[in-house]
């Protein structure tokens, strides 16, 4: 099972008593103001995600749920100083955040995107050669979802695999399987790493795509609120 989480901007609390004394002193190093508010957004829906899912477990977190960076910059969760039984991802575009949790042992990563017009300078330098063959037989009021959503698989792939964008976005190809008509269509992700194929699920949220990514394949998603 995987939680997933959706937030917007005007969620998050106002002041800083939810944040640690790790967490404020990332916070009060950032000038920009558009930086702290992103990251406060995503800081928040992911706290709000691990004490949803870890009470979905009958595992109910002590004290503040804490979320740091690792050294390669993937979130995790502790609380009172001890690594919670989870592994997390988040993302955050235009003011809305989703953050995905799972079980420790799963290769996990999220994405969201805003549904927009990507120049063809994007498509060329992201697409692979079937997947801009795909958009140009695309019904052209599906392209930029189309676009957005394999873009999307990509980061949340290379999330999984922990790699961030160090790796070749190309060097991923993004299938689409056939619509179903459920809250999460699925798809598939090859070449993010030597092991098998990533599996992911998809789903329209208003304007935006959001993606989860998993390895072992994600079979239910849960909506934690």
């Amino acid at each position: 099972m995987i939680g997933f989480l959706a937030r917007r901007l005007s969620d998050v609390p106002d002041g800083d008593d939810w944040l640690t004394a790790a967490e404020r002193e990332w916070h009060t190093d950032r000038r920009s103001a558009k930086r702290v508010a992103d990251w406060r957004l995503g800081r928040w829906t992911a706290k709000a995600a691990v004490a949803a899912f870890l009470s979905l477990q009958d595992r109910k977190p002590t004290g503040t749920v804490e979320v740091l960076a690792a050294a390669d910059g993937a979130p995790e969760a502790f609380a009172d100083g001890e690594a919670l039984p989870v592994v997390l991802s988040l993302s955050h575009s235009h003011h809305r955040a989703v953050s995905a949790v799972a079980g420790v042992g799963v290769a996990l990563g999220c994405d969201l995107e805003q549904i927009e017009p990507r120049s063809p300078a994007f498509v060329e330098t992201y697409l692979t050669a079937d997947e801009r063959a795909s958009l140009e037989v695309a019904e052209e009021a599906s392209r930029d979802l189309l676009a957005n959503l394999f873009w999307s698989a990509k980061e949340s792939a290379l999330k999984a695999v922990r790699h961030g964008l160090r790796a070749d976005p190309r060097s991923l190809e993004v299938a689409i399987a056939p619509l179903s008509g459920q809250p999460w269509e699925r798809l598939r992700i090859t070449g993010a790493d030597d092991a098998p194929a990533l599996e992911g699920r998809w789903s329209q949220i208003g304007g935006f795509v959001a993606t989860v990514v998993a390895r072992p394949a994600p079979e239910l998603i849960v909506e934690l609120g």
